[in-house]
């Protein structure tokens, strides 16, 4: 491989390309809590339809076109944008942790970093911008979410604030950057973001919140050494993983509850049914060992807990 082969090999690593998955379903998230579903066929069930499709969202070219626009935004450019700054500030920790990743061990220059973090940035803010005009919005509600996205995962990451320096604050605002942010930006694409929708996605980042604490699991010596309070380091690892797995899991099933609240029975079923195989593989894999086996249990847990935010989104929708 050449040099310059492998530098846009470690470029593409820096951005974790596997981390752009989640933003690009809660565009889709978004996108299908924009409107009233459409039933494209007699499969209505006492308000739950299987086979709806976002009643502001079209299958055209141009609505297509918008979401792969929104996708891109929200996962390699500003999520891209969050994992190389996070790496260029996590560079000490990880030489103690991960000494063989690609800024501590020298791979990558330091200017090489620095405009890397810039490039992917300004590229996010720029198709938000595009995407606002696209949409015929008068106030550029896109762009100023991706800006308020960017300063979140500027002081997660960075002095003197550092949010993930302590557990709680960190861990919400990885969650609500995951969930909250992209989900904001794919129903302001098609339709209205409202205020109960903002709470709701605000509750679903505590799920998240939990989801982050379970990658804190790994980092706990070098966490510790530099006197990061992740949520292991506090509390300790058997605490910690109840902690983990009852944000998790009460944040859906409160999720359920309201749903249940504002009569959508079998939505709120449906997401239960969702949640039983995600306890089953944390009593499984997570809560027997959470360093050995973090990685089995996002693979098994995971695709359960963002289909339950795609059947949350489908059901506001209506």
């Amino acid at each position: 491989m050449s040099e310059k082969e492998d530098i846009w090999k470690i470029r593409v690593q820096l951005t974790k390309p596997v981390t752009w998955p989640p933003l690009v379903w809660g565009v889709v998230c978004g996108a299908a809590a924009s409107g009233t579903p459409l039933c494209i066929g007699t499969c209505k069930i006492d308000g739950l339809c299987f086979k709806t499709f976002p009643g502001n969202f079209h299958w055209t070219v141009d609505d297509v076109a918008k979401s792969l626009v929104c996708m891109m935004m929200s996962g390699p450019c500003l999520t891209g944008y969050t994992q190389t700054l996070n790496d260029w500030y996590d560079r000490e920790i990880d030489a103690i942790n991960e000494p063989y990743r690609p800024i501590p061990s020298g791979a990558i220059s330091e200017n090489e970093v620095i405009t890397q973090i810039w490039v992917l940035l300004l590229g996010g803010l720029g198709l938000a911008r595009i995407l606002d005009v696209w949409a015929g919005h008068d106030f550029p509600i896109i762009f100023y979410l991706a800006i308020g996205g960017s300063l979140v995962s500027y002081i997660y990451s960075a002095p003197p604030l550092k949010l993930k320096q302590n557990g709680w604050s960190g861990n919400f605002a990885l969650g609500a950057s995951y969930i909250s942010l992209p989900w904001w930006a794919g129903q302001a694409l098609f339709g209205t973001l409202t205020p109960d929708i903002i709470v709701l996605t605000l509750l679903y980042s505590i799920a998240g919140l939990g989801i982050g604490i379970v990658n804190d699991f790994k980092s706990v010596e070098g966490d510790r050494a530099l006197g990061l309070q992740s949520i292991p380091v506090a509390f300790g690892t058997e605490t910690a993983k109840w902690i983990c797995v009852g944000a998790i899991d009460i944040t859906q099933i409160s999720v359920a509850s309201y749903l249940l609240g504002a009569g959508k029975p079998y939505y709120a079923l449906a997401l239960l049914g969702l949640i039983l195989p995600q306890v089953f593989f944390q009593f499984k894999y997570f809560l027997k060992d959470p360093v050995k086996y973090d990685v089995k249990y996002q693979a098994s847990a995971q695709p359960f807990m963002v289909l339950g935010l795609l059947m949350t989104a489908l059901a506001t929708s209506h």
